[in-house]
């Protein structure tokens, strides 16, 4: 499972991060075609080397045509990024650090979610940098990301609602379950986006350890400080052991329309779940039910159960520690006889075909998805 630490030593923020990848060898030409599927036009990226400190890195801009933004609507962005053709990886996790944005902006202000507009995050620049990340983290094959603990500055901040603290209410309530160090310095080393994209995409935090380092990238940020380098480190490796700490929620429900579960499994996975099963059960009474399992994060346990409780009939929760073991995987592009695919390679040997991959070859060649499996499964296994 090809694993991505972001170090943010110096802090984070969305243009960082998308400066990162890029020094990681994520092409600029690659995230333009990425981003062409958005219906957003008046903007232009710009990439170059640059240093901190006389250390090297990769810096990104996105330069707007016209400087006043429309303030946008969370719904209006999620279902835009939805409804576009932008890879279903892609679109869950832009999705997911919006979601985020979104709860704590929510919670901030006092309004539902629908409600919520961006000032600065509605940007055509934060889009860019959210959806930008997440066009990153699949074309260099991620699939789990780490953070360090986020410096939590110290000042002002000057934003659309005026002279705010640092950090901004609402970075301050994205880091809600994130460790945490003291201020490194005055100003503000970490933005909402960046709060946000670690928030909703690390699924550990602390030191990096248990994987092998095989490329470090720098993001550079547009502010130089006097006191340290204004970089994000980005750390690319594969992890020497699979198993981490994780929390099993379970609840068991009888009283609920079917067609219910899809949703209520959609919005957990929106909102950071790492596995959602159901599973049909016979309860007391005799009566048929349903079991729904969630495997989660710790920090992730009062959101998730908070969804379950609102989005389902259920009025209790079971939750209980466990560890998960999963075998080292890694994606690779591999020549078939349906023309260059994505594929899984685990670590025992085996390769498992990607299913979005498979989906596209079929779609496009009007053949039987299973057809496509059985090809690809049998050129590769």
């Amino acid at each position: 499972m090809k694993t991505l630490y972001l170090d943010c030593f110096a802090g984070i923020a969305g243009d960082m991060t998308v400066a990162g990848l890029i020094d990681l060898g994520l092409p600029l030409d690659v995230l333009r075609d990425g981003l062409a599927p958005l219906p957003y036009t008046g903007y232009r990226l710009e990439s170059e080397r640059t240093e901190r400190h006389h250390i090297g890195g990769s810096s990104f801009r996105v330069i707007l045509e016209q400087e006043d933004q429309p303030h946008r609507h969370y719904g209006d962005i999620a279902r835009t990024i939805e409804d576009s053709q932008l890879p279903d990886g892609v679109k869950a996790r832009a999705g997911r650090i919006f979601l985020r944005l979104a709860e704590a902006e929510a919670k901030v202000h006092g309004v539902d979610l629908e409600r919520v507009h961006f000032h600065e995050v509605g940007a055509i620049d934060s889009i860019v940098d959210i959806v930008g990340t997440a066009i990153g983290l699949e074309y260099l094959g991620v699939e789990q990301v780490k953070a360090s603990g986020l410096p939590y500055g110290s000042g002002f901040v000057k934003t659309a609602h005026g002279l705010l603290p640092v950090p901004a209410p609402a970075t301050a309530e994205l880091m809600q379950g994130i460790p945490v160090t003291g201020p490194i310095g005055p100003g503000e080393r970490v933005t909402p986006t960046g709060a946000a994209i670690v928030a909703a995409l690390a699924e550990g935090f602390g030191p990096p350890s248990g994987f092998t380092v095989e490329k470090i990238g720098y993001g550079a940020g547009e502010k130089d400080f006097p006191d340290l380098p204004n970089l994000l480190r980005l750390v690319l490796g594969m992890p020497t052991a699979e198993t981490e700490q994780v929390l099993v929620l379970e609840t068991h429900i009888d009283d609920m329309p079917a067609e219910v579960f899809g949703y209520v499994m959609e919005r957990l996975l929106a909102a950071g779940a790492l596995d959602v099963a159901l599973a049909p059960i016979q309860m007391k009474k005799n009566r048929p039910a349903t079991k729904l399992t969630v495997i989660a994060r710790e920090a992730d346990l009062d959101r998730l159960s908070g969804i379950i409780f609102a989005e389902s009939t259920a009025i209790g929760l079971r939750h209980y520690p466990a560890r998960r073991i999963v075998i080292p995987r890694r994606v690779e592009e591999r020549e078939t006889p349906l023309g260059k695919m994505r594929v899984k390679v685990l670590g025992n040997g085996r390769v498992a075909p990607e299913y979005e991959e498979c989906r596209r070859i079929a779609l496009e060649r009007g053949i039987p998805l299973l057809e496509v499996y059985r090809i690809v499964g049998r050129e590769n296994g």
